[in-house]
């Protein structure tokens, strides 16, 4: 067996000693606070980001891209893993998780500046980020570098994905959507793997965000306003 498997297994059973009595509460069902749509990232720890040790307590949903529409035969809809929570369990925000140095972000801005092969799985997959971020790319500065470019555009899918979101019939309106940016390349003015809020509801300027919410007001950062 390899070795980082059996490593995994040791790690759970530490884990399983310290978490035997927590599921006594959501054993037959569960209620989330909050539904996270993540990249798949390695380095993206999604649920110790939050500090949550709280089984729960946050509904966890990831893929390459942190994207949150799925297509379907009647069109493009909100993905079944955001929508679940939200239609089922009560949840009332949605939290969409971008991260600095996307790999997803990295292939679609590659692909739309000249094309790069995929399999079919995940060129899939940038087939949905693509139209969402053409205006973001041709819309780029040229002086930026490469890894700049990218964290911008990082920031510009969590906008599109978030505007999907409030936009959509699907979700209702009393349900808050976030878009954030996980850092841990030292793009933000925080520390390695603190969040920064870049997106309320469809809004994204960074002035107005922290005078509507002046709780979080020192938690709001963009490197991009466009």
């Amino acid at each position: 067996m390899h070795r980082g498997f059996v490593e995994l297994l040791r790690s759970n059973s530490d884990h399983a000693k310290e978490f035997q009595s927590r599921f006594d509460d959501v054993q037959d069902s569960q209620r989330p606070d909050v539904v996270t749509v993540c990249c798949s990232d390695s380095r993206v720890l999604q649920d110790h980001m939050w500090g949550n040790d709280r089984p729960g307590r946050i509904f966890t949903c990831s893929n390459i891209g942190n994207r949150v529409v799925q297509r379907t035969e009647s069109g493009e809809a909100v993905s079944g893993d955001v929508l679940y929570p939200v239609e089922h369990t009560g949840t009332d925000t949605v939290v969409v998780v971008g991260h600095t140095g996307c790999g997803a972000v990295t292939a679609t801005y590659d692909d739309l500046n000249g094309g790069v092969s995929e399999p079919p799985g995940i060129e899939h997959c940038l087939d949905l980020l693509k139209p969402r971020l053409e205006a973001g790319v041709e819309s780029l500065s040229a002086d930026l570098s490469r890894t700049e470019a990218v964290n911008r555009l990082v920031e510009y899918n969590v906008d599109r994905q978030v505007e999907f979101l409030v936009e959509s019939d699907e979700i209702p309106s009393a349900v808050d959507v976030v878009g954030v940016v996980y850092d841990f390349q030292d793009a933000y003015s925080g520390r390695r793997g603190q969040v920064h809020v870049v997106n309320v509801d469809g809004e994204t300027d960074v002035e107005a965000l922290r005078e509507g919410h002046p709780e979080i007001a020192s938690r709001v950062e963009r490197l991009w306003e466009y």
